[in-house]
This record gives structure tokens, sequence and C-alpha cells, in this order.
């Protein structure tokens, strides 16, 4: 079996494909020419993360495609169904990043509740003359310890972003299409686990009332899952972070509910145009800002290219049998 590992994989996902006996590919081939290279070199399986786009016409282009895989847990950039109908298996990795990404999330939010984003901006232009100004400006400040977290979307990034806040000693709130109970499970460094069953609402107005710290964690949406009806069921002050998708937030009306301050701050990690962010986005002090990096981590990365090789050397085993 032979793997091309276009957008790449960790050097553990290809220490297992070898020790398994699979010759490994990771040339990072230009779209145009991925269909030529794949059959050109007789690939079986082809591995990619959000880069490499595996739609309808590659797939009937190659017809010794076994397997497609995708590093991470969309699969927006596989015409997954399609590859299925015509016997190809397609695999993705749906836990391997979510911590990355939930420590992400915090990240932002800390960034936002202590001005870190903003103060990091301004402290080498102003921070010789105007230091003792921007001390005042940027000591009215929260904690997070207290506040309500409300979490959109209870999969696994969800739920590591629930743990998280329960550590932190927040009160939680989830909204789904339908409400789910699931019990999520604390592990400490000492080897005590401590359990907690959530129960998630779709009523959005509770849901929204009184709510401090909104995380977006579901999967690409046909329409805003937040937009103006949505922002204005918010408390004054809420902040925002999206590592979900471009597009499940309006980012117009965003601005708009910042410059009115009922949003506080926001923090996004994905746009709707990427990879060219509006900039307005990009000027806006009241926002946070990183480059759709929530999964990129060193460690998701090994447990992605294991998860992967694991699942590669499994179907290859029952494919023998």
């Amino acid at each position: 079996m032979k793997v091309l590992a276009n957008d790449g994989i960790s050097e553990a996902g290809r220490k297992a494909l070898q020790d398994a006996g699979i010759e490994i590919l990771d040339n990072r081939v230009a779209q145009d020419h991925v269909i030529n290279f794949i059959n050109e070199n007789n690939v079986d399986v082809l591995l990619v993360r959000s880069v490499t786009k595996v739609k309808q016409d590659m797939i009937d282009a190659c017809p010794n495609l076994q397997i497609i895989g995708r590093g991470g847990i969309g699969m927006d950039n596989i015409d997954v169904e399609y590859a299925q109908s015509k016997g190809i298996k397609v695999i993705n990795t749906p836990d391997a990043s979510s911590k990355s990404v939930a420590e992400l999330v915090f990240g932002h939010f800390f960034s936002l509740a202590r001005f870190l984003h903003e103060s990091n901006r301004l402290m080498p232009l102003e921070g010789e003359t105007h230091f003792n100004a921007m001390k005042k400006s940027f000591s009215n400040a929260y904690e997070l310890s207290g506040k309500t977290l409300g979490v959109i979307g209870f999969g696994s990034i969800g739920q590591e972003v629930v743990k998280m806040g329960i550590a932190l000693g927040m009160k939680i709130k989830v909204l789904t299409r339908k409400p789910k109970t699931k019990v999520v499970t604390l592990d400490f460094f000492d080897g005590q686990t401590v359990n907690f069953e959530i129960t998630s609402t779709n009523d959005s107005d509770a849901f929204y009332k009184d709510t401090d710290f909104i995380s977006i964690n579901t999967s690409k949406t046909n329409e805003y899952i937040i937009d103006t009806e949505q922002f204005e069921k918010m408390k004054d002050g809420v902040y925002i972070v999206n590592t979900a998708r471009g597009g499940v937030m309006n980012e117009v009306a965003l601005i708009d509910f910042i410059e009115s301050e009922k949003v506080a701050g926001a923090a996004l990690d994905v746009f709707e145009n990427e990879p060219t962010p509006e900039l307005p986005l990009l000027m806006n002090p009241a926002l946070s800002l990183s480059p759709h990096v929530g999964g990129n981590t060193i460690d998701a990365q090994e447990k992605i290219g294991l998860e992967l090789a694991e699942q590669i050397i499994k179907l290859q085993k029952e494919t023998i049998k």
C-alpha cells in the first residue's frame, strides 16, 4: 500500500505506517497536479488536511484510490458521500485536536478579558511614553472564574471547552439544536477523576441571557448561527470566540455590536473570507485574531498522524483478510 500525505503527516504517523510496511510519500503536490501524481505513482491512500480539495473530479480521475483521510474534524474539502458511493473509505480524526482548539479558545478569552491583544500591540509603540495611561486603561479587566460560559455545540471540542471552563470555576451553559445530556470527565495529575453531567438546551433566549463568555464550536453551517437577532439577546459586555468555521457568525453585525458596546470583545480564528479576512476585522482593537490555527499544535499533529496511521493499518489488515 502506498500513501500520499499531501498536506503533511507527523513523524509519529510516518513511523507507524513505515513499521507496518506501508510506503509513505509526503510530497507537497499542487492541487492542479494531484490527480496526475496519484495515478503516476499508483497511490492507494490520499491524506489531506484543509489545503488539498478532494472533489468529484479527482475521485473519478483516480480509480485506484482506496482510502481518503482527513487530518482533523471537518470534511468540507472532501466529497465524502460521493467517495463512499465509489467504494472508497473516508476517515478522519475527530478527537485528536480537540484539546488544542479548546486551549486556543481560552487563550483568546484570557487575552480579551485582560486586554492582552491590545496591550501587546501598543506597548512597543507607546509603552515608553504612555505607560501609566495604558496601565489605567487596561485595568478595567475581568476574571473568568465565577462567570458564565456559554458553549454552542457539544461535540468533542465543545466538551473540552466545557471541561476547561469547569476547571476555572465557571458556570456552564450549552446550546444545541436538540437538548442532550453528556458526562464530561476531568482528569487530574494525581489520578483522580471527577464526572460532571451536563444537559444542553435548545432555548436560545435562556442560553444568551446572562452569559458572559460565548464559544462557538460547531461544524460548518449554511446560515449564521449568530446574527443580529442573537446579538440582541446577549447581555451587554459579552465576549465571543469563534474557532469553528468562518460563516457561522455574521462578521458585519459583529462589528456593529462591538461599536454599540453590546459586545465587549471578540476573537476570531476563522473568517468568512479566508485567506483574506476583511480589513475592518484586522484593524479593530476589540478583536483578538489568529490565522486559523486552532488544531495546529505539535501535540495535536502527533495525535492526528498516529490516529490516521492506526486507521489505515486496520483497514489494510481487513482488506487482506
